[in-house]
């Protein structure tokens, strides 16, 4: 079976072909095809279209489109035509999986897509307006390019559906919770393979491990995962809660906003416009959402650089000690995405406050990055993993299995 999947972020879009046969592999395959468009590269010249296959033929190019199906369009063709194709035609493709941020209420599993359903997931856009809309898009060129295959949404909502009651609701008026207004969690799809995967790399029952998994990218949260199961989650409502991230700020006085709305006049727009693009890294450095050229600006001595990773990691610090207040204790501290994976420093400044749980990294394994490992030291009391964000492939299984009708 050829699965097709297609992962809207706020800064990327990127899209992978996974071929699964009888069985699922315990060990993630390689895809046999994967691009990505980064939005935030886009400048006179159009925004990068990178593509490449299993065989190793590469290609990147400048896209010039006004439209996201447009440019989602151009990205799929790359699989049947080109130095990358590896189809013959459209055809070829059995399902095709996409990513949605925001589920809502009623949306918890894998899901066929279906008129209804996209039109619940548009309603929700509001609450997610960086995702939800443009996931939508994206199942429409999929229809374009594709016609009639079978489409399914799998929910970054999902994993933490079934929180405690405690961890849910918000304490405003009762009525908000009968309005839809509670804590959902996001990057669920990541932080569930996260865990499966941790159990694999320790060797340990599910039921045994208390995990934290740390999913820093642009978009950055927490998760207290016992016994395989969501506890607690640093976003809430809406993907903007929770600790500092590339261009969102994170956890808010809602102060803050009333009195720029009386003091200022700000309007809703403008607010939604400061919260989910001029703020965090981006907002406090005034240079980039990007961890890497943070680092480089503070590295040669640029303040406002240096005060925007502190504050990322004082937030991170302490969302780390919320979820671990939660779990009762800590048995593996797991980082993943973009930031999590690639940052030697970041992990190292998270880690150092939390010496005092017996966690102790190796300095030498923390500066090589190593993909799916244990960088603590033999003693350390508390283990320390990267794994590398796999959402792609978490996806193509849930579609693998609901076609096969095993979910």
């Amino acid at each position: 079976m050829k699965i097709l999947v297609l992962n809207a972020g706020s800064s990327s879009q990127k899209c992978s072909l996974f071929q699964i046969a009888d069985s699922i592999p315990e060990e993630p395959p390689d895809p046999l095809w994967e691009a990505e468009i980064d939005w935030s590269t886009a400048g006179a010249a159009g925004s990068e279209l990178r593509v490449k296959n299993s065989a190793g033929a590469k290609t990147t190019e400048s896209i010039q489109v006004t439209k996201h199906t447009d440019a989602v369009g151009k990205m799929l063709e790359h699989l049947w035509s080109g130095r990358t194709r590896v189809l013959a035609n459209p055809r070829d493709v059995d399902v095709v999986g996409h990513r949605v941020v925001h589920g809502g209420p009623k949306l918890v599993k894998p899901t066929r897509v279906t008129p209804e359903v996209k039109k619940a997931i548009l309603e929700l856009s509001e609450l997610a307006p960086l995702h939800n809309r443009v996931q939508v898009e994206c199942m429409d060129a999929v229809e374009k390019q594709f016609g009639s295959v079978p489409q399914v949404a799998v929910f970054d909502t999902a994993f933490h559906a079934h929180m405690p009651i405690e961890a849910t609701v918000y304490p405003g008026p009762h009525e908000w919770l009968e309005q839809g207004i509670r804590r959902y969690g996001f990057h669920g799809i990541n932080h569930q393979y996260c865990a499966e995967r941790a159990w694999q790399i320790l060797k340990s029952e599910a039921p045994a491990l208390r995990l934290i998994s740390c999913h820093l990218g642009n978009g950055c949260s927490l998760a207290a995962i016992r016994g395989g199961r969501s506890v607690d989650t640093t976003m809430g409502f809406t993907p903007l809660d929770g600790i500092m991230m590339g261009t969102r700020p994170g956890s808010l006085d809602p102060g803050i906003l009333t009195y720029l709305m009386r003091k200022h006049g700000s309007t809703a727009d403008e607010l939604d416009e400061i919260l989910n693009r001029k703020s965090g890294l981006a907002g406090i450095s005034g240079l980039s959402n990007d961890m890497r050229e943070i680092l480089t600006a503070k590295n040669r001595g640029d303040e406002r650089a240096g005060l925007a990773f502190d504050i990322f990691i004082h937030r991170l610090r302490s969302g780390i000690g919320s979820m671990l207040a939660a779990l009762g204790g800590l048995d593996a501290l797991i980082f993943t995405a973009g930031i999590g994976e690639n940052s030697p420093d970041v992990r190292f400044a998270a880690c150092g406050a939390f010496e005092f749980l017996g966690m102790r990294l190796n300095q030498e394994r923390n500066l090589l990055s190593p993909r799916d490992e244990d960088i603590a030291t033999s003693d350390s009391r508390v283990r320390v993993l990267i794994i590398h964000a796999q959402e792609d492939w978490a996806i193509a299984r849930d579609c693998w299995r609901l076609v096969n009708n095993s979910v």
